[in-house]
């Protein structure tokens, strides 16, 4: 299906109800899962900072297990069990679904012999909530640089989510030990994306505005990444990478000296500074060139970053599939993402048309 060049992907969701949900998400579910983020900030910035004191990391940067969606480091135990305690205490009360990385989809709803019962599916009258507790864990597990905490909210329905279903997002930072102050942007819908700093404690608030995208349409002069995560993948999507910049130079007058790179290892962190106008342009090809080859990796999922695409989208982003399409996947642990994000609509009249070029001039394996 085509994207809406003027507004892609933001229309009005299709989960079922999903307007008549607006009241509820403002008076329980955003207040709860907003108190969640906070806990799990806490938990995991503590967790860092034992770490950091006994000068023994290996108690966070262990892999642990393999769940769901991906590898389960000690960095990421408390907040998965923060998740569960939460899952069980509101399906003690109110019907749900669940999805982590480590346990996919779960559903329960209050049982009339007191706790909580299991369900069989989504068909419950109540929201469908994915989480990445801990998105960027390699990043923050050895302090280098923040990670973030990624929900994604979609109101009641009889089947799984799909994107076109998330009503809303928030995506909270997890910062370095070295922070002194973090960032959450929450978005619905139906309202605009929502910017708050906060000091490291979240005692004070420093900031809270709507976060609007800039119009500037610059060719350079700022960061354009193309994600490489995987060392297989990198030479095929330095090919890609070389080619578009290529035409920026010749075709736009580029200065390419200053087109920067980033390899930030998060998706949420990616939205947040495509976002932010830091990021111009951002490509994350990975699972679009492991289809052309035939060959597996491992990609972005839609359980770490989903909600963090709706803020994105509602601060004027414009992200795209890899040729140009709107985007939608089900809401799992395990379906490959790839997309092409700009900072705003006018850099995507400039530049898609190049990108596309690039794609169609690369076609096969």
């Amino acid at each position: 299906m085509g994207a809406d060049q003027n507004n892609p992907q933001m229309g009005p969701s299709s989960s079922t109800g999903a307007n008549a949900f607006e009241g509820e998400w403002e008076r329980h579910w955003s207040p709860r899962l907003l108190e969640l983020c906070d806990r799990i900030r806490s938990a995991t910035l503590e967790a860092l900072a034992a770490a950091l004191k006994s000068g023994d990391m290996s108690a966070v940067a262990t892999a642990k297990a393999e769940g769901a969606g991906d590898t389960t480091y000690g960095l990421d135990l408390p907040s998965e069990a923060l998740i569960e305690a939460w899952f069980e205490s509101e399906a003690s009360r109110h019907p749900l679904s669940v999805l982590t990385e480590d346990s996919g989809w779960r559903h329960g709803a209050p049982d009339p012999a007191g706790g909580w019962k299991k369900l069989d599916g989504f068909d419950h009258g109540g929201p469908r909530i994915a989480f990445d507790p801990v998105d960027g864990t390699r990043n923050l597990m050895t302090n280098l640089r923040s990670a973030w905490t990624v929900v994604s909210f979609a109101g009641p329905g009889k089947d799984q989510p799909r994107f076109v279903d998330v009503w809303a997002g928030i995506v909270a930072e997890l910062p370095d030990s070295r922070a002194g102050q973090w960032r959450r942007l929450s978005a619905t819908r139906n309202s605009p994306c929502l910017l708050e700093v906060f000091t490291r404690d979240g005692a004070v608030e420093l900031e809270r505005r709507e976060l609007v995208v800039d119009q500037d349409d610059r060719a350079d002069h700022g960061y354009f990444p193309f994600f490489r995560y995987m060392p297989d993948l990198r030479p095929a999507i330095a090919q890609l990478e070389a080619a578009f910049f290529e035409r920026l130079q010749r075709l736009e007058g580029a200065d390419v000296r200053n087109c920067y790179d980033d390899q930030y290892i998060t998706s949420a962190g990616h939205f947040v500074l495509l976002s932010l106008g830091t990021y111009r342009m951002l490509v994350e090809p990975r699972a679009f060139l492991a289809q052309r080859r035939g060959r597996p990796t491992v990609p972005t999922k839609p359980y770490d970053m989903a909600g963090a695409m709706v803020c994105a989208l509602a601060a004027g982003c414009e992200i795209t599939s890899p040729t140009g399409e709107e985007i939608d996947f089900p809401i799992d642990t395990q379906t490959p993402v790839s997309y092409v994000g700009y900072a705003n609509s006018a850099t995507r009249r400039r530049l898609e048309p190049h990108w596309l070029a690039v794609v169609e001039d690369t076609k096969g394996p």
